[in-house]
């Protein structure tokens, strides 16, 4: 199973009408002039965010949309009627790209955003406009022009304060369920998660913050294996990423400092800025361990992957420790933010 968080689309904008010849023809006015209107502007194609969307999974029923074109002018100077746009709804967070060029058309991130990805044929013109001293009975009239094509690639990235990474069934899903009112799919078998879930953590009146859980990463995702990058990119608007580490893994003998520099190596391999990015490591499962024991675990884990940022232990699970993570978190988004407005424009 694949969650269409990527789509194709063809759009094709209307084509203008045509403009028309025409002649009076009127009683009493034998040698009446030309009168052929304007053709009307062919309809364009445009993309709008809705936040009511979530996936680009209705493209796959429907992939082609067409605009009307535009009617042809008239006798007695009247002008076609413009064809209607059409609008195409998509989830906030929507890259679009032409295929043909692979050139960046626009970055759909907030809801109500439009783009225009096919504009209409400008409507032709009618006899009228080619009336002289010298042509009193012009016959020329201009075609509409044909209105745009192109093929769309349609690439969704989550927008979230938060992005959970790990190796799969290290928890993160039990995560959101816990602090948020997300109800992903939770199982015991590697790649529960095959959709990207986003949930609001709420901390008090008017302090939330959202957190996106990607599938887990698997050694190879950068370039593809697994779920690959197809999900590599929803953590790539997030501000503070939390790397689970299934702690339940010492009593298996696994080494967990190794499977967080297997999630590193494939961070820097997909980006440069996503690895760079703050990231604190939560170690999950702490119902499995003695309180007394949590602090040696903790501790091992940070010299040996030489860590100095901050470490949480928590049970997905029970809820133990999540709420003290959530406020921690919260914390650091509102200083984050308090950084940006105080930052001087211009200056990163």
């Amino acid at each position: 199973m694949k969650f269409v968080d990527e789509a194709s689309i063809k759009v094709t904008a209307g084509d203008g009408g045509s403009g028309c010849v025409s002649f009076r023809r009127e009683k009493y006015i034998p040698h009446g002039g030309p009168d052929g209107g304007d053709g009307g502007d062919g309809g364009s194609v445009w993309l709008e965010a809705d936040s009511g969307l979530n996936t680009l999974a209705d493209f796959r029923h429907r992939r082609q949309f067409a605009a009307e074109r535009g009617r042809g002018g008239q006798g007695r100077q009247m002008a076609g009627r413009a064809g209607e746009d059409v609008v195409i709804g998509v989830p906030i967070g929507t890259l679009v790209r032409d295929r043909g060029t692979d050139e960046v058309m626009g970055d759909l991130t907030r809801h109500g955003d439009r783009l225009c990805v096919a504009r209409g044929g400008r409507g032709g013109i009618g006899n009228t406009h080619f009336k002289s001293s010298t042509n009193r009975a012009p016959r020329q009239s201009i075609p509409g022009t044909p209105g745009e094509r192109r093929e769309l690639a349609l690439e969704l990235q989550l927008l979230a304060d938060v992005g959970l990474l790990g190796l799969p069934n290290a928890g993160k899903s039990t995560l959101l369920r816990a602090v948020s009112s997300a109800r992903p799919r939770v199982a015991d078998y590697p790649f529960t998660t095959l959709h990207p879930g986003l949930g609001v953590v709420r901390i008090g009146v008017g302090s939330s913050f959202t957190v996106a859980d990607i599938p887990g990463l698997i050694e190879g995702a950068a370039e593809g294996a697994g779920l690959g990058t197809q999900f590599l990119r929803h953590l790539s608007r997030t501000r503070l990423l939390l790397h689970l580490v299934d702690a339940a893994g010492l009593y298996e003998d696994r080494d967990l400092a190794a499977e967080v520099r297997s999630v590193l190596k494939e961070l820097a391999a997909y980006s440069e800025s996503l690895v760079a990015r703050e990231r604190w490591l939560v170690l999950n499962k702490a119902d499995l361990f003695p309180e007394d024991a949590q602090a040696e675990v903790l501790e091992s884990l940070r010299q040996a992957l030489d860590w100095a940022g901050p470490v949480f232990f928590i049970s997905a699970e029970t809820g133990s420790g999540t709420e003290s993570l959530c406020q921690a978190v919260m914390r650091r988004l509102t200083e984050m933010a308090e950084d940006e407005q105080d930052r001087p424009e211009g200056r990163t």
